[in-house]
C-alpha cells in the first residue's frame, strides 16, 4: 500500500468509528458497539471502503495495547488479590464449561474428534479488549466485579494457550508431551506472578529514584515498560495485551499515577477505534448468506454465550447473584482471540471458509451483544458501587 492509500484508509475508519461510537451513545449504548458495527459497514463484505492489511493490523494492535495498559493502571495489584479466589475459579470454569460445550456441538455437526478440539478451541478465550473498553467507559473499573473479571481474562489467557498447544499438536498427529505442557504452563503463569506482584513492589520502592534521574518523562517510561512487557507476554505463549495489562498494574503504584492516566485519554482517542472497527471488518457476510450457516450461527453464538454466563455465574457466586450475572456477562466476548484461533484453524485446514466465517462472526456477536448486556446491569448501580 501507498502513503496515501494508507493515510485515506485511517482518516476513513477514524472518522467511521466516531460517527459509530455517536450514534451507539445516542441508542444508549457503549461506543465500542458502533464501532464494531461500523467496521462490519465499511469493511469488503459491505461497502468495501477498507480491508484489513498489515499496517491497518499494528495499528489496531497498538490501539489495543494501550487500551489494556490504561486499564491495568485503574487496577491496583491489592485490589486484585482480594478477587484472587474468585477470579481463579471464573478462569478455570469459564474454560471448562465451554469447551465442553464447544466439542460437543462440533462432534455433533460432523467434525472428527481431534477437530472438534480444535473448534472448541475458540469458544474458550474471553476478550480483555471488549469487556474492559465497556468498564472504563460505565466507569465500573474500580467494582469488585470488574477485578474478578479482569483477573479471570488473564487465567482465560494462560488455560487457552495451553488448549491451543494440545490441540495443534493433535491436528499434527503429534502425541501431546505433558512435560512440555507443564514448562510452557509454568512460564506463562510465572511471568504474570514476577511481574504483578514483584514488578509493582520494585515500582514502589524505586520510582521516586527513577523520577530523579530526568532521563525522560513519566508517560516515556511507562510507554516503554508497556511495549516491553506487551512483546515479553507474547514470548512466554500469551496475548500482547496481557503484558500491556501487567505494565499497567506495575505503572499504576508510582506517585505519577493520575498523570499518567490523564497523559493517555490522548494516545486511546487516536489509537483504540482501529481495533475495534477492523474486527467488525473482518467478518465475511457472503459465507453466512444460507439459511443453514445462520442457523449454525444463532446455534454456536448461543453455546458461546451460555457456557461462558454459566461458567463466569458459577465461579463468581461469592459475589452474590447479581455480581455473579454481571462478571459472566463480562466474560462474554470472544473478539480477537476467537478471531485468532479461527484464522490459525483455516491456515491449516482444519476449517473451511463457511466454518471460519462461523467462528469469526460468533467471535464478532459475542463481542456486539456482550457491552449493551453490561451496561444494563452495570448502570443502576453506578452511584452506589460495592
Amino acid at each position: 500500500m501507498h502513503g496515501s492509500e494508507i493515510l485515506l484508509d485511517l482518516f476513513v475508519i477514524f472518522v467511521a468509528a466516531q460517527i459509530g461510537a455517536g450514534v451507539a451513545r445516542m441508542l444508549r449504548l457503549p461506543g465500542v458497539v458502533g464501532e464494531i458495527a461500523v467496521g462490519c459497514a465499511i469493511g469488503p463484505s459491505v461497502l468495501g471502503w477498507i480491508a484489513p492489511s498489515e499496517p491497518l493490523e499494528v495499528l489496531a494492535e497498538i490501539g489495543v495495547v494501550l487500551l489494556l495498559f490504561s486499564v491495568g493502571l485503574e487496577t491496583r495489584v491489592d485490589e486484585m488479590k482480594r478477587v484472587g479466589r474468585s477470579a481463579f475459579l471464573v478462569g478455570v470454569l469459564g474454560v471448562i464449561v465451554p469447551f465442553a460445550l464447544g466439542s460437543l456441538w462440533a462432534h455433533g455437526s460432523g467434525f472428527d474428534w481431534d477437530k472438534s478440539l480444535f473448534v472448541a478451541a475458540a469458544f474458550v478465550a474471553t476478550s480483555a479488549g471488549i469487556t474492559a473498553r465497556v468498564l472504563q467507559e460505565l466507569g465500573v473499573l474500580q467494582r469488585q466485579e470488574s477485578r474478578v473479571i479482569l483477573g479471570a481474562a488473564v487465567i482465560d489467557d494462560i488455560l487457552a494457550m495451553l488448549l491451543l498447544g494440545i490441540v495443534t499438536a493433535l491436528q499434527a498427529g503429534e502425541s501431546v508431551q505433558i512435560g512440555k505442557l507443564v514448562v510452557i504452563v509454568a512460564e506463562a503463569v510465572g511471568f504474570v506472578l514476577v511481574i504483578g506482584f514483584f514488578g509493582t513492589h520494585i515500582a514502589r520502592r524505586w520510582s521516586q529514584r527513577l523520577a530523579s534521574l530526568k532521563l525522560c518523562s513519566s508517560l516515556a517510561l511507562a510507554l516503554a515498560l508497556c511495549l516491553g512487557l506487551a512483546f515479553a507476554s507474547t514470548q512466554f505463549g500469551l496475548a500482547a495485551i496481557i503484558g500491556a495489562f501487567l505494565a499497567g498494574m506495575v505503572a499504576s503504584e508510582i506517585p505519577q499515577r493520575d498523570e499518567l492516566e490523564h497523559q493517555t485519554q490522548p494516545l486511546l482517542a487516536l489509537m483504540t477505534p482501529f481495533f475495534f472497527v477492523l474486527t467488525g471488518a473482518k467478518i465475511e457476510l457472503a459465507q453466512l448468506a444460507s439459511t443453514d450457516a445462520l442457523l449454525a450461527l444463532a446455534v454456536i453464538t448461543a453455546i458461546a454465550l451460555v457456557s461462558k454466563l454459566v461458567g463466569g455465574f458459577l465461579g463468581a457466586l461469592a459475589l452474590g447473584r447479581r455480581g455473579a450475572l454481571i462478571v459472566g456477562v463480562g466474560m462474554m466476548p470472544r473478539g480477537e482471540v476467537g478471531v485468532v484461533i479461527a484464522s490459525l484453524g483455516l491456515a491449516t485446514g482444519v476449517f473451511s471458509p463457511r466454518t471460519y466465517a462461523l467462528i469469526v462472526a460468533m467471535s464478532l456477536l459475542t463481542s456486539i451483544v456482550t457491552p449493551p448486556l453490561l451496561a444494563l446491569l452495570l448502570q443502576p448501580r453506578q452511584t452506589s458501587p460495592q
